[in-house]
């Protein structure tokens, strides 16, 4: 049997001490087989960030260990990270410098030797070689996503790192990128660990994952194996006026009401049994609103966390706008 392209045992991350000390990770355990794409799920302060740092040696482990491609993180740094690449979601090119420079810059930080090649195929394979001379700064978007994941690739890594690599971008670029996503970690035969807060991100391109909050994992599967854990339908009811939450767990197959004010979140064995039988317990007139969810990553969030992702987050693109600020003041 192939062995695990990383291994996770009980690692536990704090920063700080005493009455200041924060718990950043919480005995996270993981065990990700080669040649796939591992997705960790959550919101903004989740831990995920900080799971690939500790993954990196950026950060030092607290308690538990891991290894990546074999070697472990503590006892062998070097031999780990030769092994990795990381796709941030920061920029980390040099607008001054062309897609070529940029490439050297990499080859020069780690050593590396007889790189031209390579580097020459990734332009190629990624569509940049007619605009390899040409500085970055004059790089779409998408371009510039392709030139980052081209240097991750530069020293043929086992593993890649891409730490919420679609934050802020648009809906098509979005889209692009996981195209290239799917392609590059079955091309390039490598591992793929991403990061992101956005269900359909991990819904497309996951082959397994696992969702983090509050640093610890509450639940981990194939997309399918999540949802089917679901055996609910997830109404939303808003009225405009307040309802006794006796009358409606009242109606046949109704698992949990939960409300804020006039805004109800139902959990029920079947919609389509329970909305006619709604319909003939609360007037029409006094509602507002309502939708219907099947068994999605939203709603499997929603059950082990008892919150949308998300819900508590109202500047979760923080990030894009000081990358936006960064590149207007240059």
């Amino acid at each position: 049997m192939t062995d695990p392209a990383i291994v996770v045992r009980n690692l536990s991350k704090t920063y700080g001490s005493g009455d200041r000390a924060v718990r950043a990770l919480d005995h996270v355990s993981l065990s990700i087989e080669p040649g796939t794409v591992f997705g960790l799920l959550g919101p903004n302060g989740a831990g995920k960030t900080t799971l690939i740092k500790a993954l990196t040696g950026i950060t030092d482990i607290t308690e538990g260990d891991a290894s990546v491609a074999g070697f472990d993180i503590r006892r062998n740094p070097r031999e780990a990270k030769a092994r990795i690449g990381w796709v941030a979601a920061e920029v980390i090119l040099d607008d001054d410098f062309t897609a070529r420079e940029n490439l050297w810059l990499q080859a020069k930080l780690q050593s590396l030797t007889n790189w031209e090649s390579r580097a020459d195929d990734l332009l190629q394979y990624f569509s940049l070689k007619d605009r390899a001379d040409d500085k970055v700064s004059h790089f779409s978007t998408g371009m510039r996503k392709k030139l980052e994941i081209a240097l991750a690739l530069l020293h043929q890594p086992r593993v890649i790192f891409m730490d919420e690599p679609t934050i802020g971008l648009d809906v098509s670029t979005r889209r692009m990128l996981w195209d290239i996503v799917t392609q590059v970690h079955k091309e390039f035969q490598v591992t793929v660990l991403l990061t992101t807060h956005y269900i359909e991100e991990a819904d497309a391109l996951c082959d397994r994952v696992a969702i983090i909050d509050h640093g610890r994992i509450l639940a981990e599967g194939t997309p399918s194996e999540l949802k089917a854990r679901v055996k609910a339908d997830i109404v939303q009811l808003e009225t405009s006026e307040t309802l006794d939450p006796a009358v409606l767990a009242a109606i046949p197959g109704v698992q949990e009401a939960r409300a804020q004010g006039n805004d109800w979140l139902i959990r029920v064995a079947s919609s389509e049994g329970f909305l006619p039988q709604l319909f003939r317990t609360v007037r029409t007139d006094a509602i507002r609103r309502i939708s219907v969810e099947k068994p999605s990553l939203e709603t499997v969030f929603l059950e082990v966390t008892g919150r949308r992702i998300g819900e508590e987050e109202p500047m979760r693109d923080v990030r894009k706008f000081y990358m936006q600020m960064a590149r207007a003041r240059r």
